[in-house]
Parts: C-alpha cells; structure tokens; sequence
C-alpha cells in the first residue's frame, strides 16, 4: 500500500505533536543510546538563537503565574534555559508542571501503564488487526529489531506510544532531557511543587478512546514513522527560537484527529485555564510549565485565559 504525502503528513504531526503535548508519555520507552549528533542538528537548525524559549506572564496586584511551555523530550546537550526562563523561576515561590515529578510518582508509572495498557485475557494487539494492518504492523515491528509478537499483551493505544518514543529514543531524543526534569533540578529541594493532572488521568485519555480510534492511531502512527524525526526537530527549533505561531503551524498542519487533539490539548487548555484563574485568588509567584503545544496557536490557554478577560503579556 502507498501512504500519499497528506497522510504521511498528518500522521507525523499528529504524533511529533503528542510528544509535546503529554509529559507521561515517554516515561516508559526509552532504552537506547543516545545520538550526540541529534543535538547538533536542532541546535544548526535555529543559528541566531534570541534568549530563548517563549515566555508569559498573568499577574494581578498580589500574584504573578508564569507561563512556560516545555518539550517533555530533547536530544541531550540542548542549550535553552536562557534569558528570563531562571530568574523566573528562581523568583517563584512554587514550580507546577503537568504531572507530580517525584522519584515515587515516577516509579509509579509502569504499575500504572500495566494496569491500563494490556488487553483483556484472550485477546491479543494482532488478533484486532484486518490482515492489512496487520502486514503493514508486522513490517513495522521488525523494523524497530523486535519480535512481532512483542507487544502482542498491550492495548493499541500503549502500542502507539512505544512506536513512538522508541525510535526517537534511539537517537537520543528521551524525557530523562527534557525540560521538567531540568527545572526540577534548577527550582532546588526547597521550592514548593505542585500539579495540574496525574499520569493516571494523563493515560486515560488514551485509554479512554474507542478501540477503533486506537487503532487508526496505531496505523498512522506506523504510516509517521520516517518522518517524525525531521518533524520534532522543525517543532523543537521553533519553540528554542520563541516562534510560537511556527510551533502551531507546525503541530496543526493537516492533523485531522479531532477527538484526539480535543482530549489530549483543548479540553486540558480549558482546565488550566480556570486553574490559573482560581489561583490568581491567593497571593504568591508561581512557574507553571505545561507542554509547548498547550501555549501556542488557536485554543491555547492563552486564549481561553483571554475570553475570561484575563490579560496575558509575553514576556519573552
């Protein structure tokens, strides 16, 4: 079968996008050796870097919310804590993040993928598939040097993330470099920590969705799978050269996963924002780091902070 450029197109994007948008994603399938040179890559790709990463700020008159977008996974070496990114943070009485960033809720997460993510006894990922899908799954996993069998036990959702994070891990791409992990070691042991969602939410919305949608996903996931690289390269250069409406073109161009992207970046925008809202009510400086894609284009909480009249200023 022959994927046209359109598909190949909006499969990548859907998926490079998930890898900005969900900080549990690649928690749990990253096992290769990093790829020095993937660095060098998204650092040649943006030359004339500015300070840095965008930034904004909500205040009011005893209360000051940063807002900072973060990519959950980089290529080691990545060089973006620039500009007013630290001393934002360091002024912050309380850093928030996506999900709790403890070494126990870190360890927590395989019990929690194994309780959602495998299928129910008798059933099996392949048995699912039309033999279509099916050829195209098998070619796909001995591609990645596995057994086609190896993910046979996990629902197609769970298969979906690993198709996506293990090829990127290989190069080097894992969330042991992100951003969160880096600002946790930045904000110090003494700074307080708070949190938008759990992991357990953050996989529902996975989990959640309807086998069929899984496994369209899966598909096109399998149908991204040589252009996602190239593609969360372009999306890590805009967002290291503070072009937010790039990042936004980027991710949205020919996506057409509605229910998705609903789950997974409007409805959680809503949230946050009413969340800020809320917490503009008790005095204090708050870093809230969220995933890049939620702080940029049409339906960002920078938006649904703006139709709750509440005024949000870029400040870097």
């Amino acid at each position: 079968m022959v994927v046209s450029r359109s598909l190949r197109r909006a499969a990548t994007a859907t998926i490079a996008s998930v890898s900005l948008l969900l900080s549990g994603l690649p928690a749990f399938a990253e096992q290769a050796q990093p790829d020095a040179s993937v660095a060098t890559a998204v650092t040649a790709a943006t030359p004339s870097l500015p300070p840095g990463p965008a930034l904004w700020e909500v205040r009011d008159e005893d209360t000051t919310i940063f807002l900072f977008g973060t990519v959950h996974a980089l290529p080691k070496g990545v060089d973006w804590l620039r500009g007013k990114i630290a001393p934002a943070l360091q002024s912050s009485d309380t850093l928030v993040t996506e999900i709790a960033m403890t070494p126990d809720d870190t360890a927590k997460v395989k019990d929690i993928v194994m309780a959602k993510g495998v299928l129910p006894e008798g059933q099996s990922l392949r048995g699912l598939l039309s033999d279509e899908q099916r050829t195209k799954y098998d070619a796909a996993m001995t591609d990645l040097g596995l057994p086609v069998a190896a993910f046979d036990r996990f629902e197609p959702w769970y298969a979906t993330l690993l198709f996506t994070m293990i090829p990127l891990a290989k190069q080097g791409i894992a969330s042991a470099n992100g951003v969160e992990k880096k600002l946790q070691a930045e904000a110090g042991p003494d700074k307080a920590r708070g949190a938008l969602e759990t992991v357990d939410y953050q996989l529902s919305l996975f989990d959640t969705l309807p086998q069929a949608t899984q496994i369209d996903f899966l598909m096109k996931t399998i149908d991204g799978q040589d252009d996602i690289k190239a593609q969360l390269d372009a999306m890590i250069a805009d967002w290291l050269a503070g072009d937010a409406d790039g990042l936004a073109k980027l991710m949205n161009e020919d996506i057409d996963e509605p229910q998705l992207l609903d789950q997974l970046l409007y409805q959680r925008n809503r949230n946050w924002a009413s969340w800020i809202k809320q917490r503009l009510d008790k005095p204090g400086t708050v870093f809230l780091a969220v995933g890049a894609g939620h702080l940029a284009g049409k339906g960002s909480v920078q938006d649904d902070l703006a139709a709750m009249g509440i005024k949000v200023e870029r400040v870097q």
